[in-house]
């Protein structure tokens, strides 16, 4: 049994991981940590939980938690995260990361989008991005994942067939994306307080949301060339799920049947990715680790749309299924 950690087990993605590793037979949860003082019991941050698990959060030191754990999630956020997870890396400890610390390899970006200097930057090079569908040959051997952002996945899945099989340019692309109000975080704040969002679509962080970069680099990587991406976000009235609609120039000629053929082609064999022929919906893979895509070809443009749960496939489902490959385990495990 492989002994688990999750730092900071108060919040959305980390209810999700528990759920997820509740399901699975390989795995012993060893700590669940909080800074909540009291220590309190498990149920009584999470309700559903109740009779599940019975297990108190502890206020523990990474050197406390590696003494107790073989691989550690951090459901930390950015910056208290990267001070943990380094501590629990000189311990010898496998990492998967759920913070954006180690999602960028320049520490300049990072310190740019984030605002404040990265506390690690000597590891970004050695992070493996934890897209399995992308990156699935280097996560068994790493020793610390850089699990995706829920916006980037959903972008990144719809985009890179395309963009690896030259059948769209890498110049011009918008992505629209909505999410549910859980992709803020649990933590209330003005814009998703009920009376504020709810019955009302608004777009944010317009030119400026800190996944931008995360999108760019790693279509950049899949391309083998320079892709920047117009990104804009929407926070939509519903608990959870991204619906994702990207929008590129083909490159050469197309049809909507030949990119229906690339989309298959690149997920063949991918259990977690589903080529659809309709039009998908966030309800579709609610509560699923899938992400559902398909393509249209409209007036000349290719238009990729794409659905995720972003607390499954964007957050704690991938991070279990990066865990897997990790350890060996079937890539479905506990799924």
């Amino acid at each position: 049994m492989i002994r688990i950690g999750v730092l900071g087990a108060t919040g959305y993605t980390a209810v999700e991981l528990i759920k997820i590793l509740l399901r699975h037979p390989e795995v012993e949860i060893a700590v669940l940590t909080s800074r909540q003082e009291g220590n309190p019991h498990v149920a009584a941050v999470h309700p559903q939980l109740a009779g599940r698990l019975d297990m108190r959060l502890e206020n523990l030191e990474p050197s406390q938690v590696a003494a107790r754990c073989d691989c550690v999630f951090s459901c930390l956020p950015h910056g208290a995260s990267a001070s943990a997870v380094r501590l629990l890396l000189d311990a010898g400890k496998r990492v998967v990361d759920f913070s954006a610390d180690y999602r960028l390899k320049s520490a300049d970006v990072y310190a740019e989008w984030y605002g404040q200097k990265h506390v690690d930057p000597e590891r970004l090079a050695e992070a493996v991005y934890g897209l399995p569908e992308l990156f699935g040959e280097l996560i068994p051997a790493a020793q610390l994942i850089a699990n995706p952002g829920c916006y980037p996945t959903s972008a990144i899945l719809a985009l890179t067939p395309f963009l690896k099989a030259e059948a769209i340019e890498s110049t011009g692309i918008i992505v629209d994306a909505k999410s549910g109000v859980s992709g803020a975080g649990r933590t209330p704040k003005l814009m998703t307080h009920y009376p504020e969002c709810n019955e009302s679509v608004v777009a944010y962080n317009v030119g400026c949301h800190r996944h931008t970069p995360e999108i760019d680099q790693v279509l950049s990587t899949a391309a083998q060339r320079d892709v920047q991406v117009v990104f804009t976000p929407h926070l939509i009235p519903m608990d959870r799920g991204i619906l994702a609609t990207a929008y590129a120039q083909p490159r050469g000629h197309v049809t909507e049947e030949s990119l229906l053929a690339t989309l298959r082609a690149f997920y063949a064999g991918k259990p977690f990715v589903r080529v659809v022929d309709h039009l998908p919906a966030t309800k579709d893979v609610s509560d699923s680790n899938f992400c559902d895509v398909t393509v249209r070809l409209v007036r000349g443009r290719v238009v990729v749309i794409s659905c995720i749960d972003n607390l499954v496939k964007g957050a704690s489902g991938a991070a279990v299924q990066n865990f897997n490959l990790m350890y060996g385990f079937p890539e479905t495990m506990a799924f």
